[in-house]
């Protein structure tokens, strides 16, 4: 591939980007959205996150996890527990994560689960 048509695909790819970054931003005036659509995205972040960090939670190495010494599983469940206790008051997400890492490392480093 010569130079031409790599710096043509590096521009085109720039052009993407920079238009599907700034869609919203084009127009004047609001895009009339969907009632359907809109309901449906406040659902996007969770379904996002949870095909992120459940196979991350129940899988190694691309198996499900089949012995109960996992650390993951722990952590995972500590962490959630405790983030249903203090929803809605602040630092909820903050605290999570260090309770969920408290329960984790000692048990991966400490019982090398």
């Amino acid at each position: 591939m010569g130079d031409f048509w790599i710096y043509l695909l590096v521009a085109a790819l720039g052009g993407v980007t920079v238009v599907t970054r700034c869609f919203f931003f084009m127009f004047e005036q609001e895009l009339p959205f969907p009632a359907w659509a809109d309901r449906g995205l406040r659902y996007a972040p969770i379904a996002a996150l949870s095909a992120v960090i459940i196979p991350e939670i129940v899988m190694k190495n691309g198996a499900l996890i089949a012995d109960w010494r996992d650390a993951r599983i722990y952590a995972a469940a500590v962490g959630a527990a405790f983030y249903f206790w203090r929803r809605g008051q602040g630092q909820a997400v903050l605290g999570t994560i260090l309770i969920g890492m408290a329960v984790y490392l000692p048990l991966h480093i400490g019982l090398g689960w």
